[in-house]
């Protein structure tokens, strides 16, 4: 009884052993000495099946995970180790010293606006899943708090669905002050470049302000809920008095700019609707507004965020699951089989934690994000058969967008290349397509869009009781009208907005009156003093500034998103997102598409018509909508690529790393003007698009 049992044990240690390979009587002996004997005799043995069967055993899913860890914590110990001046920027090479050895000083104070990306969120109350959180980030803190308590996260940022406010029992704020927005992680800048060089010529907390915000409110709850344009108004109102009384450099980012436009006509208008500033507030105590990024007439992604919640992005990564591998892994590593499933369903579109779907549930909760969707309609953005970058040229190898041009353009383009002119033209115009062929086709071989005849039906009553967690809102449509709405179907900038109510109803009822995204026929109408058209400058005039300037500044010559090949999205049990981005569609002859996305020239997320054409166009002289003549200035950045891994320049996010830009912020809030910084400064076809463009001015 005893030898059977020792030989149970041995069995149990490692199965691997064979009972051939040992005699049952030597195990007879009950000395613990014998036993170890015998297992070290059997110890190179027992090695090197263990060696064998780990190798076949690991699974090419693991072994990338090894390398982007070991990647991770390698680039860490650069940043930390490594001799200063090969992973910062070198003191003596900073605008700002070189600036301040010019003679340049502090003159104007200077307000910071940040944008969706660049605003930092905070806990002040919560559910008991967010103990221990009370006054963390929640936004722009980096990932612990995503990983360690993701669906807890989510439901923290969330709004109320109704009212756009907070739901009961949460209070997110907005970070306020400058450490607001310097970095949104450790080692990735934000502000905090900028801010750097402002304080090497004499910037302070005196003369230097971050505005804060709740990014995620439509523009006017800011203001009901925490007083931010009040706040924002004394700022101004007293950095103006503090520093001499003189006037306020203003420096808006991305969705940034859209606030500030709002801000600008809500300080003059009357109390209780406005700020009760007067008609030549913004004349006494505003320089300057240097917009970075501006998405003043939208972002074609921002549709795609409510339609399916993705982008590009989202698309390229599901588009590489898919070649994963179906089958099991046989390891005895519990993390990596979870690990290998996790990525398996994600490529299947089955995943647990239905990602997307509590993605839509929440980013449909932020108004703001309507803010975003393209304004204008088809005057600005094309139709079915024309829009303005018809014509437009891509080469992705270079990582440059070029636009041919039937005429001379006698701007600062020299460094374009020309490459091709496309063989069959881009209808960027048709920005949501079902299908390749409804973004191709002439439109007299394509179903009219009649938002009529896309009608909501009763919820559909099929599915678990599992998925109710990730209840959106295609729960409520019939399959019938899910497939209606595609049926090779192509939508533009003005029937976007019947999909939209569709889709996302409750959405879109609750922010139809904070938001408009129209042309003004015309601005002397009582109707436009209402809030709702603040934020579209083709809908609100300027303020009577003469003496105010205002600068688009923004990068080129990324493939900048600007149209969509949509598919119906595989059926699943939990599928609540119907529709997804086809990345599997490419064209040849046109690399302008790839994976299911119209790129055109751009910064990476605003396309170079949404940023430029106002100044170039819409606010250049007096217009209707810039009656005083506000001189407006075009200033464009060549993305050039990193010089190293720890280095980012270019990009949406990143240009307000860029060296130019840094020089014109700080020669302008030192006094110079718009001619003084040498005027436009243009590298793209922002003019020959904005000609293009038919608005009654």
């Amino acid at each position: 009884m005893v030898s059977f049992l020792r030989l149970r044990k041995l069995h149990y240690i490692e199965p691997a052993v064979k009972c051939s390979s040992v005699g049952f009587e030597s195990f007879d002996d009950q000395s613990p000495k014998s036993t170890d004997q015998k297992l070290e005799k059997l110890g190179l043995e027992i090695s090197s099946k263990k060696r064998n069967q780990t190798r076949r055993c690991l699974d090419s899913c693991c072994l990338i995970t090894g390398y982007l860890c070991t990647t991770w914590w390698l680039l860490l110990f650069l940043c930390h180790y490594l001799p200063f001046t090969l992973v910062h920027e070198v003191p003596e090479l900073m605008p700002g010293v070189r600036l301040k050895r010019e003679g340049l000083t502090v003159l104007h104070p200077v307000v910071l606006v940040p944008g969706i990306v660049t605003g930092g969120l905070e806990l002040w109350e919560g559910k008991p899943c967010a103990d221990g959180l009370f006054r963390q980030r929640l936004w722009r803190g980096g990932f612990t708090q995503i990983i360690k308590r993701p669906l807890c996260w989510l439901e923290h940022l969330s709004l109320h669905n109704e009212t756009g406010l907070d739901p009961p029992g949460i209070r997110v704020r907005p970070v306020p002050g400058l450490f607001g927005a310097d970095y949104s992680a450790p080692g990735y800048f934000v502000w905090d470049v900028l801010i750097k060089n402002l304080a090497k010529i004499g910037y302070e907390g005196k003369n230097l302000h971050m505005t804060a915000y709740d990014w995620r409110l439509s523009f006017q709850n800011t203001e009901i809920r925490d007083r931010s344009l009040s706040r924002l108004k004394s700022k101004i109102e007293l950095m103006y008095r503090g520093n001499g009384y003189k006037k306020v450099v203003v420096v808006p980012h991305s969705m940034g700019v859209t606030y500030f436009l709002h801000f600008l006509k809500w300080v003059e208008m009357p109390p209780p609707m406005g700020g009760g500033g007067g008609p030549h507030w913004c004349a006494k105590h505003i320089k300057a507004i240097i917009n970075i990024g501006p998405a003043f007439l939208g972002v074609p992604k921002a549709v795609t965020n409510i339609l399916s919640a993705e982008g590009k992005d989202v698309a390229y990564i599901r588009l590489a699951l898919h070649s994963l591998p179906r089958t099991e892994i046989k390891v005895k590593s519990l993390y990596f089989t979870l690990l290998f499933r996790l990525c398996r369903d994600m490529a299947s579109g089955v995943l647990g934690l239905q990602s997307l779907q509590h993605v839509m549930r929440v980013s449909r909760t932020w108004d703001s994000l309507v803010s975003l969707v393209p304004k204008g309609g088809e005057t600005i953005w094309g139709n079915m058969e024309w829009s303005p970058e018809e014509g437009h040229a891509c080469d992705f190898s270079n990582k440059r967008c070029s636009q041919f041009s039937l005429s001379d353009n006698k701007v600062n383009n020299s460094d374009v290349k020309i490459n091709f002119r496309v063989k069959d033209p881009v209808n960027y115009g048709r920005i949501i397509s079902f299908g390749k062929a409804a973004s191709m086709l002439h439109s007299s071989q394509l179903p009219t869009v009649d938002s009529k005849d896309l009608l909501h039906t009763s919820a559909s009553q099929n599915f678990s009781l599992s998925c109710r967690e990730t209840f959106t809102e295609y729960d409520e449509m019939s399959p019938e009208s899910i497939q209606k709405i595609a049926a090779d179907k192509a939508y533009t900038a003005a029937t976007l907005f019947d999909l939209l109510h569709l889709v996302a109803p409750k959405m879109m009822k609750r922010v139809q009156a904070h938001f408009s995204h129209g042309i003004a026929d015309n601005l002397d109408d009582p109707k436009y003093n209402h809030y709702k058209y603040w934020s579209n400058p083709l809908e609100m005039k300027l303020p009577n500034a003469p003496d105010m300037e205002i600068y688009c500044s923004y990068g080129v010559g990324i493939p900048t998103e600007r149209s969509y090949v949509y598919k119906l999205s595989p059926s699943s049990r939990c599928k609540r997102i119907p529709y997804q981005i086809d990345s599997s569609v490419n064209r040849e002859d046109d690399s302008c598409l790839k994976g299911g996305v119209y790129f055109a020239d751009g910064d990476g997320s605003v396309p170079v018509l949404s940023a430029g054409f106002m100044c170039s166009k819409g606010w250049r002289g007096r217009t209707r909508f810039n009656p005083s003549g506000i001189a407006t200035y075009i200033r464009e950045y060549r993305n050039k690529p990193p010089a190293s891994l720890l280095e980012r320049r270019g990009a949406h996010v990143d240009v307000m790393g860029n060296v130019a830009l840094i020089e014109d912020i700080l020669r302008i809030a030192a006094g110079a003007t718009g001619e003084e910084i040498g005027g436009d400064k243009i590298d793209s076809d922002i003019l020959r698009l904005s000609e293009r463009v038919n608005l009654r001015l």
